[in-house]
C-alpha cells in the first residue's frame, strides 16, 4: 500500500453475533423467572449465530479522489462507512485513514437534538478538531447551503427531516474535512438540494480533498466519481471505472432491472400514507429490459395507498441517463381528472407511455416517488428504482436516417419535415408516411 494514500484498507472484516434463545424467549429474565429456573433445573439453550457483513476487504485511496461504493441492500457499504467513521470496530484487519474526516451517514448523525442549529454546527467543528474562530468564518456560508436562517437558534429536535438533512450535510461539507464519507441519504432532499449536495462534492474532490460516496443512483455516481467499486456479500467485487463497474453491476443482476416489487408494505419504501409496491418496464404488453426505439414503451408504478386522505398523492417519474443528466420528469397529475379526484384506500396503478422515436440509445434509470401537494411531502422514493436500455435497430427511416454510428443526445425524436426543391415538395410525417406534392 502506497504511504501517500488518504485512505488504506487491508484484510478489513466485521463480524456480528446473533443470539436467539431457544424457544424465542428474551434474554433477559425477572428475579423470579431465574429462581423458578433453578427449582425446575430449567436448561436454557442459545443459539449463537455469526454474520460477517465485510470479510477481507482491502483497496487504497488517493488523495483527491472521488470513489463511489456501489452494490445492492446487505452488500457491506455502510458497514463499510461506520468502520471507517470509527463508529464501530473492525473484527480483522485494519483501515488507516490520513486527514481529518468528515462524515454523513444518516440524517442529523452526531447532532444533539437539545442543542439549536447553531450549537450543533460548533460541536461538529470542535469533534473535527477546529477552533471556534474556523468555524465562524465558515458560518454563514454553511447555514446559506442549509438554507435555515429562520430556525438557526431553534433546537434541531423541532427540525423537520429536510431541515435535518440540509444542515447535516452542510455541517459536514463545509467544515473543511480530507476526506468526506457520505452514505445514501442524499435520497431524502428535494431535486435542487441534491444538485447543490452533487456540486459541492465535486468541488470538495476538486480542491484536492478525498470523497467516498455510497449511492444507490447510478447517474449520480457516475457525475461525481472517478472510480466505483462494487460491494457484495461483504466482499469486493470490482474495482474501476465507473462506466466498467456499473455495467458490470446491472449486467450481473445485483443491481436495477426493469422490474421491482416489494411483497408487503412494511418491506417497502414509503411512510404512514403511501408504499410503493412495483415499478416496471413494460413494450408490447411484457416486462423487458431492452427497448426497441421504434415502438412505445410504458412505464408502471403501483403504490399502495394505506387509508383514505384529503391529500392528493402523485406518483412522479425522474428519467436520468448513464451520464448523470436528468432527461425529465413527469407526473400522473398530468392526468386532470386523476389530479382532482378524491383518494380511497387500496392499490393505485399509474401507467405512462413513452412514444416511440423519443428516447436516445443508451441505459435510462428511473426514481419513482409518491408525493402530495399543499403541503408538499414526499412520501415514497426509490432511486433507480428500475433501469433499460433504449436499442436503435432502425435502418435509415428512424431519427438517425443513414447515419450508422453513434449519434449524440439526450433525445431522439422523429420530427416532422418538409422540403422544397424546383417546384416540388416532399412533406413527411413521424409516422413515416411520406407525400409528394406540385
Amino acid at each position: 500500500m502506497s504511504s501517500d494514500s488518504a485512505l488504506v484498507v487491508e484484510g478489513l472484516g466485521k463480524r456480528y453475533q446473533l443470539g436467539a434463545t431457544a424457544g424465542g424467549r428474551s434474554s433477559y429474565r425477572s428475579l423470579r423467572e431465574d429462581l423458578v429456573g433453578v427449582f425446575r433445573r430449567e436448561r436454557r439453550q442459545v443459539e449463537t449465530r455469526h454474520l460477517w457483513a465485510l470479510r477481507n476487504v482491502s483497496f487504497e485511496v488517493a488523495p483527491g479522489e472521488r470513489v463511489g461504493v456501489i452494490g445492492r441492500n446487505g452488500a457491506g457499504k455502510s458497514t463499510l462507512l461506520k468502520l471507517l467513521s470509527r463508529i464501530t470496530a473492525p473484527t480483522e484487519g485494519r483501515a488507516e485513514i490520513r486527514g481529518r474526516v468528515g462524515s454523513l451517514l444518516e440524517v442529523g448523525t452526531g447532532f444533539h437534538p437539545e442543542l439549536t442549529g447553531r450549537d450543533n454546527i460548533f460541536l461538529a467543528g470542535a469533534i473535527l478538531g477546529m477552533r471556534s474562530r474556523e468555524i465562524e468564518l465558515k458560518l454563514d456560508d454553511i447555514v446559506e447551503f442549509a438554507g435555515v436562517e429562520r430556525f438557526l437558534d431553534t433546537p434541531v429536535k423541532r427540525y423537520s427531516s429536510g431541515m435535518y438533512l440540509r444542515l447535516a450535510f452542510a455541517v459536514a461539507a463545509h467544515l473543511e474535512p480530507e476526506i468526506l464519507l457520505v452514505d445514501e441519504v442524499l435520497a431524502v432532499g428535494d431535486a435542487d438540494f441534491q444538485k447543490k449536495c452533487l456540486g459541492r462534492m465535486q468541488d470538495i474532490g476538486a480542491s484536492g480533498r478525498t470523497v467516498v460516496f455510497v449511492s444507490h443512483s447510478m447517474p449520480s455516481v457516475l457525475r461525481l466519481c472517478d472510480r466505483v467499486i462494487l460491494f457484495d456479500q461483504g466482499g469486493v467485487l470490482a474495482d474501476g471505472q465507473p462506466r466498467e463497474v456499473i455495467r458490470r453491476y446491472l449486467e450481473s443482476g445485483l443491481g436495477s432491472s426493469s422490474e421491482r416489487e416489494w411483497p408487503a408494505p412494511a418491506e417497502a419504501p414509503g411512510d404512514e400514507l403511501c408504499r410503493l409496491k412495483g415499478v416496471r418496464v413494460i413494450q408490447d404488453g411484457r416486462v423487458v429490459e431492452e427497448i426497441d426505439i421504434a415502438r412505445p414503451l410504458v412505464l408502471e408504478t403501483e403504490y399502495w395507498l394505506m387509508h383514505d386522505t384529503h391529500l392528493r398523492p402523485l406518483v412522479n417519474l425522474h428519467l436520468g441517463n448513464e451520464d448523470g443528466v436528468l432527461l425529465f420528469i413527469t407526473s400522473d397529475s398530468a392526468n386532470l381528472s386523476w389530479r382532482t379526484s378524491p383518494r380511497r384506500k387500496g392499490v393505485v396503478c399509474a401507467s405512462c407511455e413513452i412514444p416511440a422515436h423519443f428516447l436516445a440509445e443508451g441505459r435510462v434509470f428511473v426514481l419513482a416517488a409518491v408525493s402530495s401537494l399543499n403541503p408538499t411531502v414526499v412520501h415514497a422514493m426509490e432511486a433507480d428504482a428500475v433501469s433499460f436500455q433504449v436499442v436503435d435497430r432502425t435502418q435509415g427511416e428512424g431519427a438517425r436516417g443513414e447515419w450508422a454510428s453513434d449519434l449524440p443526445g439526450v433525445v431522439r425524436p422523429l420530427l416532422s419535415w418538409s422540403i422544397e426543391s424546383n417546384g416540388v415538395q416532399w412533406r413527411a410525417s413521424p409516422d413515416l408516411s411520406a407525400t409528394e406534392a406540385p
